[in-house]
């Protein structure tokens, strides 16, 4: 959703493009540009088109154990058609449910009522403040290493106190997409604008999110931790991108590369954390999420198994400010999947994450192995709100 490469014929589509901003006739397209371009590739689909590609989505993630999908939508993303035709689709037929955010700025009461109308859960998702580092786009204190400049900044702090402010008084969720260390340093002077004006235990009970929050600091994490801000990340970013040689190191270098997504600081610090993949940046793959994060490239951020089994079920729930869901409980919704494991043991790869949990007296549940190179599960059955939506063919 940051950068494209596209066709001469797709081009076409939109007269004066090349006199936009972020316009390359030899490298891929940012900025306004790309917006319009993507707009163009959206709009030569049939509303059947789209609601066949909704369907298929769906089905995909239930074919996955997904009960629930949180929708990140936006008008600078789609539009409302796609948002308002998604929503309703999850609601008339069985499948995942879908949790809708929009991400369009707020700064009264009016607004508020717009982002309830169109069904949303907040406002927030992917609101940008700003872009992604593989398009060098992330906003950064420091330039890139491969790059001099320091990224783009769509959002400042006193735009976001102002929309925090007015999410918090409608009693919606806010949020906000931020990757790169200014972005989020921008994220928390906001919040805490807010939160001077409103109080802190107002903002706190909203209980609003930032998505990825890939470039933090113990300054920022403690700051989650005070705003109660919820980090909603995608540990496969780590598995594709992470690494001494990876894209985060070419963009970074190796030692800022190194302190990227740091799930274990996050908990340990009382950060709530919601897996989940960004879809389609990084496919849907729940299994492979955690193990993503129990395995993470760098040691020091690892995750037990059931951490990140936790953040990836009952971690999506909180997000949506919903604690009595997520669980195997009398009176909790009846969604679950049956799945096909190998085995199940207790796993902590670094026996610095947790020492006591491996010991078999602690009684605690097994989970499957998610060893690097270990076939994942297979999905049986997934069940939502006690109805079965999909059940593996010739099972």
């Amino acid at each position: 959703m940051h950068s494209a490469v596209v066709t001469t014929a797709l081009l076409d589509l939109v007269p004066g493009v090349t006199g936009l901003a972020g316009y390359h006739p030899d490298a891929p397209l940012t900025g306004p540009a790309h917006h319009a371009v993507r707009s163009a590739a959206h709009g030569a689909l049939s509303r059947l088109q789209r609601t066949e590609a909704q369907r298929a989505a769906l089905r995909h993630a239930a074919s996955l154990g997904v009960g629930s999908v949180h929708e990140c939508g936006g008008p600078d993303i789609s539009d409302e058609d796609d948002f308002t035709g998604l929503l309703a689709l999850a609601a008339e037929r069985p499948g995942p449910r879908v949790h809708g955010y929009w991400a369009e700025r707020i700064t009264d009461g009016e607004g508020a009522r717009r982002i309830r109308e169109l069904g949303a859960a907040g406002a927030a998702g992917d609101l940008f403040v700003d872009g992604s580092l593989g398009s060098h786009t992330a906003c950064l204190h420091q330039p890139y290493q491969d790059a001099a400049h320091t990224g783009s900044a769509h959002l400042d702090a006193a735009e976001i106190a102002a929309h925090v402010t007015a999410c918090t008084e409608a009693g919606l969720q806010a949020g906000f997409h931020a990757i790169g260390d200014a972005a989020v340093s921008a994220v928390v002077e906001g919040f805490r604008a807010a939160s001077q004006s409103l109080g802190l235990a107002r903002v706190r009970a909203a209980r609003h999110r930032v998505e990825h929050a890939e470039m933090l600091t113990p300054e920022t994490i403690a700051a989650f931790a005070e705003l109660g801000l919820t980090a909603s990340v995608q540990p496969a970013f780590d598995a594709a991108w992470g690494g001494d040689d990876g894209m985060y190191a070419q963009r970074l270098g190796v030692e800022r590369a190194r302190t990227l997504n740091p799930y274990a600081e996050l908990l340990r610090t009382g950060v709530p954390l919601a897996f989940g993949s960004d879809s389609p940046v990084t496919p849907l793959d729940p299994w492979g999420t955690v193990r993503a994060a129990a395995f993470h490239r760098t040691p020091g951020h690892r995750i037990s198994v059931r951490a990140g089994f936790t953040a990836h079920t009952r971690g999506g729930w909180r997000a949506v400010g919903r604690d009595d869901a997520g669980v195997l409980v009398p009176g909790a919704p009846a969604d679950y999947a049956v799945w096909r494991a190998a085995e199940l043991v207790v796993q902590a790869p670094d026996d610095r994450v947790a020492r006591w949990s491996t010991d078999p007296r602690s009684g605690t549940p097994g989970l499957p192995d998610l060893t690097p190179g270990a076939k994942l599960p297979v999905c049986l059955r997934t069940v939502v709100s006690g109805q079965t939506v999909y059940v593996r063919p010739n099972e």
